[in-house]
């Protein structure tokens, strides 16, 4: 047996020998203009399907490469793409060390860049802004705080950690915006996975499309998206973080991978978020037992405990003949939430919470140059988790925390219910590039949601006429021809189908074009025009069993979106560098969804309008000053007005309507934010980086009601919080501490109407990063 092995270990040894003269090396390193290393590049080499990243040294490596002539592609979030040739030797190790150019303007702890990476060609001609991710790792803020400092973006939520919450985006919000991870759909992801319970770390990107949205993001997309990209930064790394705060507040996150030389992969997210939300809030409040009032009483909330475990995991391959990406992945979850309030907080709850859980299987494959030309990404998932709605107590609470015996069942009746909405999606792209100009694409994404179970204390829980099951099939193909830095047009359409038995059925044709065009190298237009659908949704039909009610005669919306804009990016002095970005826009939506408060103003209820009309802009200015300093403003303003003339009064009589061309409510419609950052390098010892910045969000008031009800319109008060956060790295971002004051001055702030958030906070962040270098 030994001789056996050791022959066979001579073997081994003459056959690698023997691979090793015949292939060589490739290694460098890349540099900024400064001369500094850059991490996170990412290098393909053509022709092998080989692709690797630059570690935190700038170091890149390429083994076993056949002899032969290359082309080397460098890209980064920051950084101009840059490309350079390279002859691989037999046996010989071939040196190419790169300098990249910036291609980026810093803000405070977020880099906006024009266009995004990923599908570049198709987005050139998008209106889109993406948020390097990266830069804002050290702080404690999830996705949907991130997505707030970029403008035309406006992030509500009812109240502290895990809350609901909604996103406007230039005039458009909730299911008119769709959200994908890595292009791929969140439609069915459930409540255990939001964008506001999601850490920042799990990203590497958000890319924020701002009206016309490419085919390739398949749905139906009313105004906007929101696309989370994850990326694949390092090949072998473990990036963990901890923070913890007032309120009780914990966050951890635990992002890691393995890459074996012959493309084995496993990939690890894991996320957790806990908070006890037991912040003061002012309101009116009466002892339940003695009737005694006190008008603005100061109270901490009681019942409002929140937390959410979610774990990403994947197994497959990287860099092959037939995928250059093919995994196999589960997803798990749960989460809990004790539930205050209703949809105001007059009513107190003390009994009401929700569980959910999420436990979906993912498939993923992607293949560039599956044939020349041809690109091919499908994804599949499917979603089996629970959702519960308990509240079996027969009580009544005041905002003291007092609790009485409520036997008749006055107000809110009890519940206990679990229920499935098992839904799942199965999705797929080409891109097919013609010629150095020419693509085209085509897209396909069909879901289906089901929602099925029982209430304890209702038996005819989704056991109605209609049973809430619905499918939807989103097609797309799309044209694109483009100059590289000069000129880029999109063409394309979109056909949608959606079927509920026993109730309708949905055809929609949607079409539009998106272009732009450089004046000069540093000046771009943008403009796009779009006729958008949108179906609704299976929470919009059926209810969320929380607080929407359900509405079967929902129509589509239709709108016609219009988007023109520029980009303007200067330097002054070498050193001193601006950017200037505004846009305009234009929306007429045809039976827009809205909500409404039911009778008793303890739930919503969705309904149409004949039309609603848009128009607004946005600008952003950004300044930054070598590496040192960087500051900017974003400024929005958007009216929406309600143009459904007639209505019928309550004796049938058709009549002018009384809030004919006004402002629609409970929408903000003048807002924006502020930042200024210092960065300090080599303070305490050689190679730490100390960040201190700064954050301002100022929302102006906005109506609840319509404006001209008179009186009993009410109004959510002008908004104006101020931040501070401090980063202190060393040993080249392996070791990070991070502090931070949120709303400083302790103002009560409202997103929405009576909804108090969280007063002042202060939290820590700790983070460890290590990746290893290996091909």
């Amino acid at each position: 047996m030994d001789i056996k092995k050791l022959l066979l270990a001579y073997l081994t040894a003459i056959t690698f020998v023997s691979q090793a003269q015949r292939t060589g090396l490739i290694r460098g390193v890349i540099k900024d203009s400064g001369g500094s290393p850059i991490p996170s590049i990412t290098i393909k080499l053509t022709g092998l399907a080989k692709v690797t990243t630059s570690n935190q040294r700038g170091e890149y490596l390429f083994s076993n490469v056949k002899s032969g002539n290359y082309t080397l592609i460098y890209s980064g979030v920051g950084f101009k793409t840059a490309e350079k040739k390279i002859e691989v030797k037999e046996g010989k190790e071939s040196m190419l060390d790169v300098v990249l150019d910036d291609n980026t303007i810093e803000l405070n702890t977020v880099t906006v860049v024009g266009r995004t990476e990923v599908q570049e060609v198709n987005r050139q001609s998008f209106n889109v802004t993406a948020v390097d991710a990266k830069q804002l790792y050290n702080s404690t803020l999830d996705l949907s705080s991130a997505l707030d400092r970029v403008s035309g973006v406006r992030v509500r939520e009812s109240g502290g950690v895990g809350s609901n919450f909604s996103l406007s985006l230039n005039g458009f919000s909730g299911n008119r915006i769709r959200y994908f991870i890595d292009g791929v759909p969140m439609d069915n992801f459930g409540s255990s996975f939001q964008i506001n319970n999601i850490p920042i770390n799990i990203a590497e990107r958000l890319e924020v499309y701002k009206g016309v949205v490419p085919i390739w993001l398949g749905s139906d997309a009313l105004g906007g998206a929101i696309n989370i990209v994850t990326g694949n930064r390092f090949r072998n790394y473990v990036d963990a973080s901890y923070s913890f705060g007032s309120f009780n507040t914990h966050r951890s996150v635990v992002n890691a991978a393995f890459t074996a030389k012959n493309g084995f992969t496993v990939r690890l997210n894991a996320f957790q978020n806990y908070s006890d939300n037991d912040y003061k809030v002012t309101v009116d409040a009466a002892d339940i037992y003695t009737g005694a009032y006190k008008a603005n009483a100061v109270v901490r909330r009681f019942h409002d405990n929140y937390h959410n475990e979610t774990v990403i995991a994947s197994v497959g391959v990287v860099g092959k003949k037939y995928a250059d990406q093919l995994l196999l992945g589960l997803t798990l979850g749960k989460n809990y939430k004790e539930l205050q309030t209703g949809a105001r907080m007059v009513a107190v709850f003390g009994g009401w919470h929700r569980r959910g859980n999420i436990v979906m299987p993912t498939l993923k494959y992607r293949k560039t140059d599956l044939i020349k030309g041809l690109d091919v990404a499908i994804n599949a998932n499917y979603n089996l988790g629970k959702e519960q709605n308990i509240d079996t107590l027969s009580a009544r609470f005041d905002w003291y925390g007092n609790s009485k015996p409520n036997p008749n069942g006055e107000g809110r009746g009890r519940s206990l219910s679990k229920y499935g909405n098992n839904n799942g999606l199965v999705s797929a792209t080409v891109n097919y590039k013609i010629s150095e100009h020419q693509a085209i694409a085509l897209s396909n994404a069909f879901s289906t949601f089901y929602r099925k179970g029982t209430d304890a204390f209702n038996e005819s829980f989704t056991q109605g006429q209609v049973r809430p099951r619905l499918n939807k099939n989103v097609l797309g193909v799309g044209y694109t021809y483009d100059v590289k830095d000069r000129w880029s047009a999109s063409v394309f359409g979109k056909y949608l189908l959606q079927k509920t038995p026993g109730q309708a059925t949905f055809n929609k044709l949607g079409y539009g074009l998106a272009t732009s065009y450089f004046l000069t190298p540093k000046l771009q237009l943008k403009a796009s025009y779009e006729q958008a659908n949108r179906l609704p949704e299976a929470n919009e039909l059926f209810g969320d069993v929380e607080l929407v009610q359900g509405n079967l005669s929902l129509k589509p919306e239709q709108s016609r979106n219009i988007n023109v804009g520029f980009g303007y990016s200067f330097t002054a002095q070498e050193d001193h560098r601006f950017l200037v970005n505004a846009n305009a826009i234009y929306r007429y939506s045809d039976n827009y969804i809205y909500s409404r408060f039911n009778q008793n103003q303890s739930a919503l209820v969705l309904d149409n309008l004949e039309g609603v009309f848009t128009m607004g802009g946005e600008g952003e200015l950004r300044y930054s000053y070598k590496k040192f300093l960087s500051a900017g403003a974003t400024l929005t303003y958007q009216q929406l007005e309600n143009r459904q003339q007639y209505v019928f009064d309550s004796n049938g009589n058709l009549i002018v309507s009384p809030v004919y061309k006004d402002q629609m409510p409970n929408i903000p419609y003048f807002f924006g934010n502020a930042d200024a950052s210092v960065t300090l390098r080599d303070i305490g010892q050689k190679g730490s980086v100390l960040n201190i910045g700064y954050n301002l969000l100022y929302v102006h008031a906005f109506w609840l009601y319509w404006p001209s009800r008179g009186g009993d319109k009410l109004s959510i008060p002008q908004q104006l919080s101020h931040d501070l956060n401090a980063v202190y790295s060393l040993k080249n971002g392996r070791y990070n501490i991070g502090v931070e004051v949120r709303n400083i001055t302790d103002k009560r702030l409202y997103d929405n109407f009576s909804l108090q958030k969280p007063g002042r906070g202060f939290y820590m962040n700790l983070r460890y990063f290590f990746n290893s270098f290996k091909s």
